[in-house]
């Protein structure tokens, strides 16, 4: 039986509940934590080659237990991490602890963010866009927090699962980008948001994933308009 649409605050609930649920161990799996400096310094290098030489304001959205946001504050990036799941946070904030790197981690939601407009020259977001109800308006709040000129970066896939399972069973009709999508599309996607200069990258070196990649990843960057 076909079930009922959610509100979004419903679908929000599940998926917080979903990542809180997977926190604990959520850095264990070799694609999802860093467990070795080969991979950290391939990790690093993608960064880097992307983001650029210079100290840049940036927010991780979507920042999990903190994996990214560590990495761009060690390339020298003032950071700001964002996730919707407390537990998630509480990691992050654990892991910042036990480096000397300075990360503010808080509690948000990625589709309506609570910072002034032109806030940061760097948004990224690794593997957040398919949990989000209306990321097309995610898209627009995201353009609005980075000042023109500056540059959005995602960390996406394809995954293309055979069934839903946990929570995203009852709520993954109710996401528009469940199982992430190829780059292609994405490319698409984002161009009809507004974001300007488009380019990507496979993310196939099995260095970044600790194993080879089972699903096809990439990275896409888009630039906001002046």
């Amino acid at each position: 039986m076909t079930q009922p649409n959610r509100t979004d605050d419903a679908v929000k609930d599940l998926v917080q509940q979903h990542w809180n649920d997977r926190a604990a161990t959520f850095d264990d799996a070799s694609h999802h934590g860093i467990h070795t400096d080969e991979q950290r310094e391939r990790w690093l290098s993608v960064l880097r080659e992307w983001t650029g030489g210079d100290p840049l304001r940036a927010l991780d959205l979507g920042c999990g237990t903190g994996v990214v946001s560590l990495l761009l504050a060690d390339l020298g990036h003032d950071v700001t991490g964002v996730d919707f799941a407390p537990e998630m946070l509480e990691r992050a904030r654990l892991k910042a602890d036990q480096t000397d790197r300075s990360v503010a981690f808080h509690r948000g939601d990625a589709e309506t963010l609570a910072v002034p407009d032109d806030a940061f020259d760097l948004l990224t977001a690794r593997h957040l866009i398919w949990t989000l109800p209306n990321p097309g308006a995610a898209i627009e709040e995201w353009r609005r927090v980075v000042e023109p000129g500056g540059r959005i970066l995602l960390i996406e896939g394809y995954w293309d699962h055979d069934e839903p399972w946990d929570e995203y069973e009852a709520i993954h009709d109710d996401l528009p980008m469940y199982d992430g999508r190829p780059p292609a599309d994405l490319r698409e996607f984002l161009a009809g948001n507004d974001l300007r200069e488009l380019e990507y990258e496979s993310l196939s070196d099995p260095a970044l994933w600790g194993r080879e990649p089972h699903h096809e990843y990439y990275v896409m960057t888009g630039t906001v308009p002046r």
